[in-house]
């Protein structure tokens, strides 16, 4: 598939289609930054004019822009892992997130692991630069999880019809979060998760979702589940969970101790009950890991002001790297998309 075809497959990811965006007065755009970059990486396999590959690079722009014309935010917070961000969740469990860092590009556009690694850093180091140039706002701290800023981030945003965070990732732990307040964003799949949403696709509300996810485990971060547990026999022997009420993993242990002679399940969720705890507090973003030093940090950092949007050197910057069409007239998408954002942020002064 050449240039041109993938920017079109990427076009027909990033379009509205029939979702409607959930209104308010101001919006906050909380911005999964490696998660957002990966799945552009792993989709755009964009090589510029001198023959590198950029598709993480100019694909999160794109994204970025087509963002912030279907939500029109007031502010973009755009946040990343920090140096070792997963050492807390690893103290609890050492396998956590372990060999994620390949992809199935290596052997069609990399010789190796350790050069498709290289690339991917130097264009997060490249595309720091750009986002420098816009009216957005970047965060990330030491050994602290995107997960774990963005979830504090969005619960600090005021309480009030007025404002609306929306979370932007493919990651499914954020829909326990989701809240009248509180909307999911997954890019790839075009779809805005409300409770609603949530409901209508898991049967589940977003308020039970974290239980949900601790007996189910997640295969992509190696967090187990409960054995010979699939969805299907959850609804089954845990109707509880799929009910309207809240049903914690307290709750869960009750209904097994009540039922154990009836199932094997039953039984592992009382063998198992100390390790879903601790999947638990790895999954559990209602209370992030953070101490009391790092929510100092981060509510310093939402007093800082945006980046001031910089025409002329993302310009340049987008010539130097040789994007050539990935954004359609650059000079365009950077005041049709960006000018309003960077006059709102200087009428807040």
């Amino acid at each position: 598939m050449n240039n041109k075809d993938l920017l079109k497959l990427l076009d027909s990811i990033q379009e509205d289609g029939e979702q409607t965006t959930p209104k308010a007065e101001n919006r906050v755009l909380l911005i999964d930054g490696l998660n957002l970059f990966f799945r552009n990486f792993a989709v755009l396999n964009y090589i510029n004019s001198q023959g590198t590959h950029v598709g993480g690079l100019g694909g999160f722009l794109r994204s970025l822009g087509a963002l912030v014309k279907q939500i029109q935010p007031t502010s973009i917070h755009i946040i990343f892992d920090g140096v070792g961000s997963t050492v807390n969740r690893k103290n609890l469990l050492p396998e956590y997130k372990s060999g994620r860092n390949t992809t199935k590009m290596t052997k069609e556009l990399f010789k190796d692991v350790d050069e498709e690694n290289e690339s991917k850093a130097d264009q997060i180091g490249r595309l720091i630069h750009y986002l420098q140039c816009l009216p957005v706002k970047v965060l990330s701290v030491d050994k602290v999880e995107a997960d774990d800023i963005i979830a504090f981030l969005s619960k600090e945003i005021p309480k009030d019809n007025k404002t609306k965070a929306f979370i932007v990732s493919s990651d499914k732990d954020f829909l326990q979060l989701v809240d009248e307040n509180i909307t999911v964003y997954a890019a790839m799949e075009k779809e805005f998760y409300t409770p609603k949403k949530v409901k209508e696709k898991y049967g589940i509300e977003p308020y039970n979702f974290l239980t949900y996810k601790v007996l189910m485990g997640d295969n992509s971060d190696k967090i187990p589940g409960i054995k010979g547990l699939g969805p299907k026999k959850l609804v089954k022997m845990f109707p509880q969970l799929f009910e309207d009420n809240l049903c914690t993993l307290d709750n869960i242990f009750d209904i097994s101790k009540d039922n154990y002679e009836k199932h094997d399940v039953y039984c592992r969720v009382i063998m198992d009950y100390e390790k879903l705890k601790d999947n638990k507090k790895v999954m559990d973003l209602g209370n992030p890991m953070l101490d009391e030093a790092e929510k100092t940090y981060i509510l310093e950092y939402m007093k800082e002001a945006p980046f001031k949007l910089d025409i002329p050197s993302f310009v340049k910057m987008y010539h130097e790297d040789g994007l050539g069409n990935i954004l359609k007239d650059i000079e365009f998408w950077l005041r049709n998309n960006w000018a309003v954002l960077d006059r709102y942020n200087k009428a807040k002064k």
